[in-house]
């Protein structure tokens, strides 16, 4: 379950109004400044690769913080599960954070190395963008316990948020009807973003969640 909601907060990540608009850009440094679907596929793997690290990263910092602070589950359940809910109003406007703005400017192209380099500073710029969901994502890795399962939430979650990448590089001329409805409708997607944030911060929270994961596993 943890697994399916980091996975989804990445793709949701990657449609929100910040990010999504400026996807032709990103496309275009992927291609190195060509046309060449091939070019652009290379380089959205290696910028894909470079955020993965970064985000991999600070999973494993967070789930092995959660892991000192086992004996105090229960308390960090009920924080992270608050700082969640936090997430979510902010995105329904309830609570206005300034911290969660949009990232600007252009980027050059570049080679597949810059791609990489590009994507491991992408991933701190993108950070004001959709603080919201990555920072669920660590709370969810941080209540988790565990370094190890830190790292996979936030593997799941840079893979949530980095195949559309890979897929829209390849088919970037096809996707452009699907975007479009996509930015017709930001208002709705952000209602529906801040109230899932704030359902998996109540169940946090209230140990919903990790009873229902007992129960799972």
């Amino acid at each position: 379950m943890q697994y399916v909601i980091t996975f989804l907060e990445g793709i949701v990540s990657f449609i929100s109004p910040c990010t999504l608009p400026l996807l032709p850009v990103y496309i275009s440094f992927f291609a190195g400044g060509s046309d060449k679907r091939r070019h652009a596929l290379t380089g959205a793997i290696m910028f894909v690769a470079g955020f993965t690290l970064v985000f991999c990263l600070l999973g494993v910092f967070a789930g092995t913080l959660g892991t000192l602070l086992a004996r105090y589950r229960t308390v960090v359940d009920v924080v992270c599960g608050i700082v969640v809910v936090i997430f979510g109003l902010s995105y329904l406007g309830v609570i206005p954070l300034n911290f969660f703005k949009g990232i600007q400017g252009e980027h050059k192209a570049g080679n597949a190395l810059s791609a990489f380099v590009f994507g491991m500073i992408f991933s701190v710029s993108l950070t004001p963008c959709i603080g919201a969901f990555l920072g669920s994502a660590l709370m969810l890795a941080a209540s988790s316990g565990g370094a190890l399962k830190g790292l996979t939430l936030l593997l799941v979650y840079s893979l949530g948020l980095g195949i559309p990448y890979i897929i829209s590089a390849v088919l970037i001329d096809r996707l452009a009807g699907t975007f479009a409805f996509i930015k017709r409708h930001y208002g709705v997607i952000n209602k529906v973003c801040g109230i899932f944030l704030i359902v998996v911060g109540v169940c946090m929270a209230a140990g919903w969640l990790n009873r229902l994961l007992s129960a799972v596993s």
